[in-house]
């Protein structure tokens, strides 16, 4: 890699909806490049606090300091000296000095069979709450950040995910990459 830029040194951000496959391409980017892979979440947390993901998400909706935190800590992470791929739902917007800003897309239908395989459970009750729970982070953002995360016109790429495997993925991403700093 050129212009300046040792791919060592690269800070990607990828984000995308619950179900859109970022969490996955992260880190398989993050392992293919020897990068370090960042995805700090509300899962994160709960799993440190030893609480319910639901439970995190409900006293979410009533105090901004839980996003704060997921947010500040994963921003912070990445600001560590050396490259890394940083994989969140607002990484694109949280981390503006990334180099590469990657959004992964695909319908709500994808995106609940997705979970349902990965979290098991019924699908019609996945999908309801994915829909919720997009509703509502959307709300919470704009209240507390003033991001629309439906408005990813920013972002370096967008990426359909619906019929694109992780691994096609990832191989788009480099070759992005290969093509903006080579």
């Amino acid at each position: 890699m050129s212009n300046n830029k040792n791919i060592k040194d690269l800070k990607i951000a990828v984000s995308g909806k619950s179900g859109c496959g970022n969490t996955t391409v992260s880190r398989m980017l993050a392992e293919t490049l020897g990068l370090r892979f960042i995805n700090f979440t509300f899962r994160t947390l709960a799993q440190e606090r030893d609480l319910d993901l639901r439970d995190i998400l409900t006293m979410a909706e009533k105090d901004d300091s839980w996003d704060k935190e997921v947010d500040s800590r994963q921003v912070q992470l990445a600001k560590q000296e050396g490259g890394c791929v940083l994989g969140s739902r607002l990484s694109i917007w949280m981390f503006p000095e990334a180099d590469l800003k990657v959004y992964l897309s695909a319908r709500p239908e994808t995106r609940a069979k997705r979970i349902q395989v990965r979290e098991g459970g019924a699908l019609d009750e996945i999908a309801a709450f994915t829909a919720s729970r997009d509703q509502k982070d959307h709300e919470r953002y704009m209240k507390i950040y003033q991001i629309d995360n439906d408005d990813y016109s920013f972002a370096d790429m967008v990426i359909e995910t619906d019929t694109v495997g992780p691994k096609d993925i990832t191989l788009k991403i480099i070759a992005e990459l290969h093509r903006k700093f080579s």
